[in-house]
């Protein structure tokens, strides 16, 4: 549940709606994106994912976030310089509210993928005999 919640999030974020107003901690973060990974500080989302997830108690399933949204900074860390600056800044602007690095790296994935199915050659739609 939880997963398919972040998902929600990361494709709403990714595709530019926002349900909140801008966070000034994602403001500040902007300026530097295209050279390093942002900082933000994942303990406001986590602690408001776990207070509706369930399976866990809250107290793990904050800990679960956290250890996974460190995981996936250590991800974006490795991969960064592999996505275009353009890509990261308009994921990085895009995230507007309370910002995870699974929103940001789903958002790089998505503009990833998209770019390669539009350079790619059309498949023969013709059938075969």
């Amino acid at each position: 549940m939880l997963r398919r919640l972040i998902i929600s999030i990361a494709v709403s974020s990714a595709l530019g709606i926002s349900f909140c107003p801008t966070d000034a901690s994602a403001r500040r973060t902007r300026a530097a994106v295209a050279d390093d990974v942002p900082s933000w500080d994942q303990t406001a989302s986590c602690r408001a994912a776990a207070s509706i997830a369930y399976g866990q108690t809250p107290s793990e399933r904050l800990t679960s976030c956290l250890a996974s949204e460190q995981r996936t900074r250590e991800e974006l860390t490795k991969n960064w310089s592999t996505f275009p600056a353009a890509d990261r800044n308009g994921c990085v602007k895009s995230l507007s509210f309370s910002p995870t690095y699974t929103e940001l790296l789903t958002c790089l994935e998505m503009r990833r993928d998209v770019k390669n199915l539009r350079d790619a050659k059309p498949a023969d739609t013709k059938p075969q005999r």
